[in-house]
This record gives structure tokens, C-alpha cells and sequence, in this order.
């Protein structure tokens, strides 16, 4: 036993109460390894020699430390898509808001899941990395004192699905540094396996999933679409898929036989296995919104197991039911998800209680996307005309150490017909305003956008170019709250959110390809009262680059003190939290 662990057993039966909040922690060792998912030998990246990476594993309001170490040859971030870093940009870990951790060098994240539950993940946010690896997946349980609206189930299994190529994100760069879109993936993943040789299109010797369970036992499916650029339909041969929460949120309840799950997307199912087992059983993720018969590589194939299983899956993959073909039904899915209004979530009050069709909406920014076009000689994507260009110096760094011409504060409320442009342009934001952001998609592919630091209500989505008098079309009473949307190709989804979490956060479409070539900005959200109650100071090891690289401190150490010293600073905010408490106390 280390000292770390002794001192806490000293605090355990000492007596000491540690009154606040709980503390998890984890160590994320980021580095290369060799990998073939797809037959072919391929350098991907993995979090503690694991690819997928870990579970983070959390409860509603536990406190996260998350030491990263990394050992790749490129400056890193990992981000957390849906986490909301509440008061806390400082942990978001996008260019807007930290300074990358250089290699061989290690950085501490830490910040609390506050009222939060629900389903999500972690993966890098620079140099095109997530589509070599790096990701793994985030459960945020329920505390114990709050019911979730189902019967508890028997398991939980976990689904990490993506489009694949066989090359690794330094050659992707270079394919779209080049003015080249990246063609049709490889394959599709699922939990960093390749597809089970379900006709002879598959190579021999692909390493598949086998999914272990028993008859009659109902199990809770979580799935999360960790890809590059590709819509993945979701399905398990002749079982259903109920729905019962997405992103933090639980839905109405409601049964699928196959799920359309979008780029960064994350979904829970319960699925019960109610099947006689005449044989194993397909589970299938196979690409979306294309030309399937063109793209048939383009499908994971796993195998669903079940303890009295009389024989191997065979036979053709179950087909999605939805024609995609015409667009009218493929919308008919993510309109039909819906906020289980009378369910608890984080908190013991209903999902429902916060009446936001109620709600005078303060200001409207329409946020259009383009294809990709040609700026200054090189390809890049566009919103509003604006292709963002990341700040050297991070925002809220640059406002506290008062660097001027870091950022503007001048992106455009709608889109303009002027000649595209590289901006270094953010959302000016007005804390505790009510906003309503209407995602435009004039580009040819399903794109996914998401909004760090917050969930948004969905409350109307349709095709062709949005007006005010599609307001009348609105959901104002169920729609889902959530942080990552589908917005179709020439069509709009318009999203309402209540802007009480001071920062600066990142709006992203999460399709890779263009949020590498600049389809982002951010909102920059303060309080003019500031009193140190609504964002937290800078934490005690931030990083410093751009205009500040001079006040950066070099590390010294071997992986051994870097652990120590990410324990020491676990130890060090914990004790921070029984001081405060007891003080509090007094």
C-alpha cells in the first residue's frame, strides 16, 4: 500500500469526515500502440494501453480528477462532450479555453459532474486525433437518493461505434490540408473490433466483439458514436431497442428495432434478451445517410452471445426500417425523442419543471453552413461566412492577463452574402439570457452540432431554409434537452438554450473532417457582476501559451513523480474540501 492509500485509510478510521462533495480519480496514460481492426497494422491511439480507452466511471456532483500524461509526439487535449463544466471553462479542453499539453509533459484536469447524470464521452480535441483513438466512455450514475424511471437493470454494456480508415490521423490531415474531402472510411468499429465474417466481403482473421449474456435478463445499452463523419444506424437482430435517455436526459420511453445514432451522439437503451436462441445474433452499425450499397464496407458487425446459444450467427444482416431514401421519414425518429417530463434527472424535482416554452427568447443567431470552400489558397469550412481560426492565447487567459486583439467579439447574428473569411470572430454573449440558435445546414452531408458547457432544448427541426414563422411549429412542452444535434443537408434544426454557465465554450459541428477545416466559434458569456461565485479562477496548474508562453514553468519528472504529483494534488483539493467544510462549520 502506497501513502497515498494509507493516508486515506488514516482518514477513513480516524474518524475524519470528508463532507464534501466525493473525489474519483483517474490516470490517463495517452500514448501510440499498434493495432489491427481492421487487418491491417495501424499505429491508433490509446488511453492506458487500452483502445477503446477506460470507463470514467462518476456519480452526480462527485468531484473528476482526470492526470494525463502525454506520450504521443503532438501537443494534446482531451475533451467531454455533454460534461458542462459548470462555472469551469478552464477544464472544457478546447483551444478557446486551455493551452495544449505538450508531449511528454502531463496535465490535471479537474472539475465536478454537477447535477448531472447520464451517458457520454471523452476523446481528443486537436490535429484530427480522435480518428486514430484516444476515446472511451463517461457513465454519470444516479445518486441513490434519486429513482431512475425504470426497473433496475440486470447489466450494462457498452458500445463504442465509429467509421474507420486504415490510415491514421497524420495521413487524414494531409488529405484535407491537400483540398481533398477524405472518401468513403474503411470500415466501422465497434469497441475497437472489426466486423464478424458475416459473408465473404470480410477479410479472414478480423478480431470481432462477442457480446456475453444471459436469457430473459434485461440490460441497459449505452452507445456512442465516436466517429469521424458518419451517421451509423444501430441495430440487434430481432431485439428491441427501448429508449430511455440520451445525453444526460431521460426520454419518454419507446421501442425501436434499429436507431440512427449521429456523429458524437450518445443514447441508453434497455434491452431485454427475450429471443429462444436458436443461434447467436447480429449487432449491427452500418452507415447512414449515403449510398449503402456503395458503402456495404462501411458496417460493424458484432455478435450478441446468448449463455444457452445453440449456434453462430448466419445468414444476412436485419436491415434498418426506416427508408432513408425520403427524407420526410428519416426525420420522423429524432423528432419522436421526447423528455420524460414527469422523471427525475440529477435532482429530485421532474425534468419538466423548467417550463422553457415559457420563456421570452432574448436573442436569435443563425448559424449556416456551407460546403467547404477555398480561402487564401487553402480548403476550409465555414460558419456564417467565418472560418475560425483558433487564438494562440486562450480566452479567458487573454482577458485576465489583459492581451489585446487575442479574440473579437464580432460573429455575426445570421449569415451574411459577403466573400468568405478566416476570423478569429466569438459569440458576445449576455448571461442569463435566453437564446435561441438555429442550426442552418446548406451542405451536402448530415452534419452534427454540439455546445460545450451546456444542454438545449430540440424543439423544431424541418427541411428547407428557416423563418420566424416556423417558431409555430415548435415543441414547447417535451422537446429533449441535450448537447449534440443532427442537422440534416438542406434543412434546419432550431435549439433553445438558457445561458446561466459563465465561460467560454466551444459551438462545433462534431463531424471531424469540418472541424478541422474551421466550422466553429465560440460564445463568450460574463457576468458583469462578477463575484467569484458565478466562474472559478484559473486552477493552480494552468497552462500558458501564445502571449503568455513566457510565464510557463518547464516540467521536470519520470512518469513515477507524475503520478505522485497528480495524487498530491488530488490530496491537496480534498483537503481544501474538508477545510472549507469545516470552517463552514464554524
Amino acid at each position: 500500500m502506497g501513502p497515498f492509500s494509507v493516508f486515506l485509510c488514516f482518514l477513513l478510521f480516524s474518524g475524519v469526515s470528508l463532507a464534501a462533495d466525493p473525489f474519483v480519480s483517474y490516470d490517463f496514460k495517452v500514448s501510440y500502440i499498434t493495432a489491427s481492426p481492421l487487418g491491417v497494422p495501424q499505429q491508433v491511439v490509446a488511453v492506458n494501453e487500452q483502445f477503446p480507452g477506460p470507463l470514467l466511471n462518476a456519480t452526480t456532483n462527485f468531484n473528476v480528477v482526470v492526470n494525463v500524461f502525454n506520450h504521443l509526439d503532438e501537443p494534446l487535449l482531451l475533451t467531454w462532450p455533454g460534461i458542462q463544466m459548470r462555472r469551469n471553462s478552464w477544464q472544457d479542453g478546447v483551444l478557446g479555453t486551455n493551452c495544449p499539453i505538450p508531449p511528454r509533459w502531463n496535465f490535471t484536469y479537474q472539475f465536478q459532474v454537477k447535477d448531472q447524470i447520464g451517458s457520454f464521452f471523452y476523446s481528443p480535441s486537436l490535429n484530427f486525433q480522435r480518428a486514430s483513438g484516444g476515446f472511451g466512455p463517461i457513465v454519470i450514475n444516479n445518486r441513490d437518493i434519486i429513482p431512475i424511471p425504470f426497473a433496475e437493470p440486470d447489466g450494462e454494456i457498452i458500445f463504442i461505434i465509429g467509421d474507420w480508415y486504415t490510415q491514421d490521423h497524420k495521413a487524414l490531415r494531409k488529405i484535407l490540408d491537400s483540398g481533398k474531402e477524405l472518401g468513403m472510411p474503411d470500415g466501422v468499429l465497434i469497441n475497437g473490433k472489426g466486423p464478424y465474417k458475416y459473408n465473404s466481403s470480410v477479410p479472414d482473421g478480423i478480431d470481432y466483439l462477442t457480446v456475453h449474456v444471459e436469457p430473459g435478463k434485461t440490460y441497459r445499452i449505452r452507445v456512442h458514436n465516436v466517429g469521424i463523419s458518419t451517421s451509423l444506424n444501430f441495430r440487434i437482430q430481432n431485439h428491441n431497442l427501448l429508449l430511455v435517455e440520451t445525453e444526460g436526459h431521460y426520454t419518454s420511453q419507446a421501442n425501436f428495432t434499429d436507431f440512427d445514432i449521429h456523429v458524437a451522439q450518445s443514447y441508453s437503451f434497455l434491452v431485454t434478451m427475450d429471443q429462444d436462441a436458436a443461434s447467436d445474433y447480429y449487432i449491427v452499425a452500418s452507415a447512414r445517410f449515403v449510398n449503402e450499397t456503395v458503402w456495404q464496407r462501411v458496417t460493424g458487425v458484432a455478435v450478441l452471445h446468448y449463455s444457452n446459444s445453440k449456434g453462430p450467427a448466419s445468414g444476412p444482416l436485419p436491415v434498418p426500417t426506416t427508408d432513408v431514401s425520403s427524407p420526410w421519414s428519416a426525420m420522423n425518429q429524432p423528432r419522436a425523442i421526447r423528455q420524460n417530463t414527469s422523471a427525475s434527472g440529477a435532482r429530485p424535482n421532474p425534468q419538466g419543471s423548467f417550463h422553457y416554452g415559457q420563456i421570452n427568447i432574448t436573442n436569435t443567431y443563425i448559424l449556416r453552413s456551407l460546403p467547404p470552400t477555398t480561402i487564401n489558397g487553402s480548403l476550409r469550412a465555414t460558419l456564417n461566412g467565418i472560418s475560425f481560426v483558433n487564438p494562440s492565447t486562450p480566452v479567458r487567459l487573454a482577458d485576465l492577463n489583459k492581451v489585446k486583439g487575442a479574440y473579437k467579439l464580432d460573429f455575426p447574428d445570421k449569415p451574411f452574402d459577403r466573400p468568405p473569411r478566416l476570423d478569429i470572430s466569438m459569440i458576445n454573449a449576455t448571461y442569463k439570457g435566453f437564446i435561441q440558435v438555429v442550426f442552418q445546414n446548406n451542405d451536402t452531408k448530415i452534419q452534427s452540432f454540439h455546445v460545450d458547457g451546456y444542454s438545449f432544448f430540440v424543439v423544431g427541426m424541418d427541411f428547407g431554409i428557416w423563418s420566424e414563422e416556423k417558431k409555430g411549429s415548435y415543441n414547447n412542452w417535451d422537446a429533449i434537452s441535450r448537447s449534440t444535434i443532427e442537422v440534416y443537408p438542406g434543412a434546419w434544426t432550431a435549439v433553445l438554450i438558457s445561458l446561466d454557465n459563465v465561460g467560454v465554450w466551444n459551438i462545433r459541428v462534431e463531424n471531424l473532417d469540418r472541424w478541422y477545416l474551421g466550422q466553429e466559434t465560440y460564445m463568450r458569456i460574463m457576468n458583469p457582476e462578477e463575484n467569484g461565485k458565478t466562474e472559478m479562477d484559473p486552477p493552480s496548474n494552468v497552462l500558458y501559451c501564445g502571449a503568455l508562453k513566457n510565464l510557463q514553468r518547464e516540467q521536470h519528472h519520470s512518469a513515477a513523480t507524475s503520478l505522485l504529483d497528480g495524487h498530491l494534488k488530488l490530496l491537496f483539493s480534498m483537503l481544501m474540501a474538508l477545510l472549507a467544510s469545516v470552517f463552514t462549520f464554524c
